[in-house]
């Protein structure tokens, strides 16, 4: 059985590895230049390029050369599908917690 792959999981892919949280924190400031994202990053450059392609796959990075240098930045509401699942996620903890509360109670005082 083949799995489709949304945007929402392609997102959340691109931010499973700590590099690519690191380029979009950095990128959070304005653009940058791939040899600037690069430099705090100890590998190899076409290693580096293999995460800046996983995020302009995912839309959450994009990218334009001028020259030699090629620039990136973030994409303007990239992020907004990751936002909107976890705000919905988020909205229904409380009575999650609140159940598991109530269930931790009843187990001390039967106990």
């Amino acid at each position: 059985m083949t799995r489709r792959t949304t945007p929402l999981d392609t997102i959340f892919s691109a931010f499973g590895d700590p590099t690519r949280r690191a380029i979009v924190d950095r990128l959070a400031d304005g653009p940058a230049s791939v040899s600037e994202l690069a430099a705090p990053h100890a590998m190899a450059l076409p290693s580096f390029l293999g995460h800046l392609k996983k995020l302009e796959e995912a839309g959450v990075v994009a990218s334009y050369k001028k020259g030699r240098v090629r620039t990136c930045h973030l994409v303007p509401g990239a992020l907004q599908p990751a936002q909107d699942w976890m705000a919905r996620n988020h909205e229904r903890r409380p009575n999650r917690l609140q159940s598991l509360d109530t269930f931790v109670s009843r187990m001390k005082g039967g106990g």
